[in-house]
């Protein structure tokens, strides 16, 4: 008879979640970190810890939207001439005042002198120098980019929770904001356990595969906004995930493992984290993701336990710890966009389980249509990469018809 493993001791009860009972006491555990204060290029990605007011108005005086000449618009007339005052361009600090019956040549973005209340566009004048030909007219405002027609000194022109984009990093520079405060980080470190995992790049013997769900979750938590301090593989061994959980003490905000939290003899993180009573083993009645653990540091950090297949990990991370991320960022909207799409394809289900299937939405009618990539299995990594959202099937549905509209998670990177 073939040897078998000793029983272990009685593990306790897992707590049976739906997958949005989960997401919610995930999410929380966290609240936004304190704020920093940077300096506003380095502001991307960033969640602002307070509302920002423009110091001054945009723009901040009247300027010129065309190449062309600052004029009295009353004083135009078709197969007229008007002698050229002066030449503004962009950037004088002069204060130029117009002459009654003249002009004054302006370049885009030049001051708009006293006095005159449009801008002639160039083409519309035989672009004299000296004198200019009048060929077309305007009306009054013409061309004008008003003082304060963008925004007001004075106005709220971002808000707390902002995740700040590339326009938004403009914006605080052209409202007069050299530094912002925004909250820190999150502070993450990634483990994956399992003694069968090996470094990319280093030869593989027989039974061994490479790491890779450090390197996947590691990118998602950067692309979510986090800073990742640690990336460790720890092997099938309870006191080694001990101690290297123990090592995080102080150093992360938040510690994600991958792998040992299911049922089998090894798996050593659910062992881990119960040993000293803080751990919570749940069963989220979703595909694929079921097994889940949540612990804490001695300091009281965090710890989501994610399972090891690389699909499961990954789906686990988009709906339990992306969410969480964004709120330690400090971001107003933590989830990420959901959309409508059309099915391509007929789709059978299991009832009495969510299922989140990996999809690559097809815009090419212009309505989203959402074609499944790879196989129901967990394991099955190679179509991954070429998802761009998550079809989500609600427990309750069996089957699904081609065309039929179903809600996907649009997982398309996006600035804010």
């Amino acid at each position: 008879m073939a040897d078998v493993l000793p029983a272990g001791p009685a593990l306790p009860a897992r707590v049976v979640r739906s997958l949005d009972e989960h997401a919610a006491a995930v999410l929380a555990l966290g609240r936004p970190l304190p704020a920093v204060t940077v300096p506003s290029a380095q502001a991307r990605g960033r969640a602002l810890a307070a509302d920002v007011r423009s110091t001054l108005d945009l723009p901040p005086w009247d300027s010129s939207a065309m190449d062309g000449y600052a004029v009295r618009s009353a004083e135009l007339h078709v197969g007229g001439a008007l002698e050229v005052a002066d030449d503004v361009a962009a950037g004088d600090t002069r204060d130029v005042r117009l002459p009654t019956g003249a002009v004054a040549r302006v370049m885009t973005g030049a001051p708009v002198p006293d006095g005159a209340d449009a801008v002639l566009p160039v083409e519309l004048t035989d672009g004299g120098t000296r004198r200019v030909h009048v060929q077309g007219v305007v009306a009054p405002g013409a061309h004008v980019r008003r003082r304060g027609e963008d925004v007001r000194a004075g106005d709220v022109v971002l808000h707390a929770g902002d995740v700040l984009g590339a326009g938004a990093v403009g914006l605080l520079a052209a409202t007069g904001h050299a530094h912002v405060a925004v909250h820190a980080r999150p502070r993450v470190a990634v483990l994956s356990t399992g003694s069968e995992l090996v470094p990319p790049g280093q030869p593989l013997a027989h039974g061994q595969i490479h790491e890779s769900n450090g390197p996947q979750l590691a990118a998602a938590a950067e692309a979510a906004g986090a800073d990742v301090v640690a990336v460790r593989v720890v092997r099938d061994d309870v006191p080694a995930v001990r101690a290297a959980l123990a090592a995080l003490v102080g150093e992360a905000d938040l510690v994600v493992t991958t792998g040992g939290v299911s049922v089998g003899a090894y798996d050593v993180v659910r062992d881990a984290l119960l040993a000293d009573g803080a751990g919570e083993l749940v069963h989220v009645r979703m595909q694929p993701g079921k097994p889940q653990a949540v612990g804490a540091l001695a300091d009281g950090t965090p710890v989501l336990a994610l399972p090891g297949n690389p699909v499961s990990s990954f789906v686990s991370f988009e709906v339990f710890v992306r969410p969480l991320l964004r709120r330690l960022l400090g971001a107003r909207h933590v989830h990420r966009r959901r959309l409508t799409a059309d099915l391509a394809a007929d789709l059978r289900s299991t009832a009495g389980r969510r299922r989140l299937l990996r999809a690559r939405l097809d815009w090419g009618s212009g309505r989203p249509v959402a074609v499944l990539v790879g196989g129901p299995g967990s394991h099955l990594l190679g179509a991954l990469a070429g998802a761009d959202a998550l079809v989500d099937v609600p427990e309750d549905v069996a089957h699904l018809a081609a065309g039929d509209p179903v809600t996907v998670i649009d997982l398309r990177e996006r600035d804010a």
